[in-house]
């Protein structure tokens, strides 16, 4: 698997972790009250029995964030250097636009002699439709 890919990755995977350990804080936080304004959140009839696990889950989520994200560091760091800094890389950018755009024009070239054949092709088939059925005569 190419760097791109594995940092691809990595980033679905620093994702992934993100959810399910705000997920994790947000369904295991217990409801407070915001403000004296605001009446007495209910209580909570399904106290977990295991207060270790409820307390260790998100030491153990958010380690396993924090490793994905100095993997992700560690591929950063691999990523090859550029050669020729940032004025051979803005050549080699317009040399590919201008490569583009000469491939753009033919293929614009292409589509319109496809077109033109296409139209040709419709017609010769309507000719040919028109002369089995013997609603027009042959010219």
């Amino acid at each position: 698997m190419d760097i791109i890919s594995q940092l691809q990755e990595q980033v679905n995977t620093i994702a992934s972790l993100a959810f399910n350990t705000f997920g994790s804080l947000q369904r295991d936080a217990l409801p407070v009250q915001l403000s004296p304004n605001y009446p007495e959140p209910p209580a909570v009839s399904n106290v977990v029995d295991d207060a270790a696990n409820l307390a260790e889950q998100p030491k153990l989520l958010s380690s396993a964030l924090v490793k994905a994200a100095k993997q992700f560091d560690a591929l950063v760091s691999a990523l090859p250097l550029s050669e020729g800094g940032e004025e051979a890389q803005l050549k080699r950018i317009s040399e590919l636009q201008a490569e583009n755009d000469a491939i753009g024009q033919e293929l614009q070239k292409q589509l319109e002699a496809a077109e033109k054949e296409l139209k040709q092709v419709r017609e010769l088939f309507s000719q040919a439709t028109d002369n089995c059925l013997n609603l027009k005569k042959p010219d």
